[in-house]
């Protein structure tokens, strides 16, 4: 990999498409929340397509609803934001859900270079911590920033916050989504985009700086 960069002073990552292969806890409980929601009566149509919550990763889980669920009260969303999360709190627990490939060792190498590294994901807060927490990978960020937690409506305003929260005066912005592509420039990072997850449509990644095919390239990427 010829195109390097500066080695930053921190380095922020979405966590779903970017470090943790969300599918492989998402889907089960995605299925079991529409179970359970018909069981209640509060919603009776089938199980809307896989494809429609994986092509609205990344975004707020408010809007992820809108898109899956366009036709029912606000309150059948809010009721699903509840199931989901239990759902893969308890995979979480079961040890369900994987990182990508090299991950763990990979973020291990990045701190071990004095680089701070912080999440900014679109989630609710249970979830983003809990995954990171299962997963083993808490005690070496400094930061764990969920739109849930912070109810910011939008990514830019997320990262914003994060910057300035920790005094963060160069960074590197790690995902795999258009919202981590604008929320890298609108505030001033170089942005690496993850081309792996396969969630994304055509052209999301075009205004990243550099793209990675596994997760491990990021290392090359640092100017030595």
């Amino acid at each position: 990999m010829s195109q390097t960069f500066q080695k930053p002073e921190a380095m922020i990552f979405d966590l779903d498409g970017t470090l943790f292969q969300t599918e492989t806890l998402l889907l089960p409980a995605y299925h079991a929340t529409f179970e359970q929601m018909r069981t209640e009566g509060i919603y009776s149509g089938a199980t809307p397509p896989e494809s429609a919550i994986l092509g609205s990763l990344g975004m707020l889980l408010e809007h992820i609803w809108q898109r899956v669920m366009p036709d029912v009260e606000v309150q059948v969303h809010r009721r699903a934001d509840e199931l989901l999360l239990d759902y893969q709190m308890k995979g979480l627990e079961n040890g369900e859900g994987s990182l990508y490939e090299d991950v763990a060792d990979t973020l291990a190498a990045l701190h071990a270079q004095g680089i701070r590294l912080f999440i900014a994901s679109n989630g609710l807060e249970g979830y983003v911590k809990g995954v990171m927490e299962f997963k083993g990978l808490t005690p070496i960020f400094e930061g764990l920033y969920s739109a849930g937690e912070f109810q910011t409506k939008s990514k830019v305003d997320l990262v914003k916050q994060l910057l300035e929260t920790y005094g963060v005066k160069s960074a590197w912005m790690v995902g795999d989504r258009s919202s981590d592509v604008e929320a890298g420039k609108e505030n001033g990072l170089t942005v690496i985009g993850c081309d792996y997850a396969g969630f994304r449509n055509k052209g999301e990644l075009a205004g990243a700086d550099a793209r990675i095919a596994k997760f491990s390239d990021i290392l090359e990427l640092i100017e030595k």
